[in-house]
């Protein structure tokens, strides 16, 4: 069972940095989340860096609009967005406050509520085995039970509905514990300038972890 101890929960100060620092950092860390049924916690394996304006496969690239409007807000709270009307998709939000950057919780291991997070993913459809409960981002949230009503949830609240958590207390010097080694690659599904792997090689995971899920390259359209 993975305890979640206040003191590991970073302040919203760890939250506000560069993306690709908390891309790295939240790889081995932890999210729980709470529900009248029980507790789900799981160890994130796999992530996505989105820089915002900067970035072309980012849903901030063209500026703040109702959809996206949590990326601008402060650090350690959640973006959730439904994707192509069929399932959500739950990322974090980093970076100052007016500086729109999320990453994307593409996978993890289930180290608590393993019976609950299979049951939802079973509802929904196959799950072959335990490694499938969340490897996937839509997998992931149908695992925690995460979806719109959890958009801009406070993510440093221990107390909260939805916590993020490390594996040891923050501000200790070295790779966070837990973390082993990190892997770089092209992100997955984005398609145009943004998905090019030599310039955003940012997919994030932990090596060796039979969560991570497969990568796909986008398909180019046919005329």
């Amino acid at each position: 069972m993975t305890r979640l101890d206040p003191a590991t929960v970073p302040p919203r100060t760890w939250f506000a940095r560069d993306v690709h620092a908390v891309a790295r950092d939240l790889l081995g860390a932890f999210v729980t989340r709470r529900t009248p049924l029980g507790d789900v916690t799981l160890r994130i394996t796999e992530v996505e860096a989105y820089d915002g304006e900067r970035d072309p496969g980012s849903h901030a690239f063209r500026g703040p609009s109702q959809r996206n409007r949590a990326m601008y807000g402060e650090a350690g709270r959640l973006y959730v967005y439904r994707h192509l009307g069929l399932h959500h998709c739950v990322n974090v939000v980093c970076a100052p406050e007016g500086r729109a950057s999320a990453v994307l919780l593409r996978a993890g291991e289930v180290t608590d509520g393993v019976d609950l997070a299979r049951s939802r993913r079973l509802a929904k459809g196959r799950c072959d085995t335990d490694r499938q409960i969340a490897r996937g981002p839509a997998r992931l949230a149908v695992a925690l039970d995460l979806d719109l009503d959890e958009y801009g949830a406070d993510l440093v609240d221990p107390a909260g509905a939805v916590v993020v958590h490390l594996a040891a207390p923050p501000g200790t010097d070295g790779p966070p514990a837990g973390r082993g080694e990190v892997r770089t690659g092209p992100r997955v599904g984005v398609s145009g300038d943004g998905g090019d792997a030599g310039q955003f090689p940012w997919r994030y995971w932990l090596a060796d972890e039979p969560t991570v899920s497969e990568y796909r390259a986008v398909r180019a359209r046919t005329p």
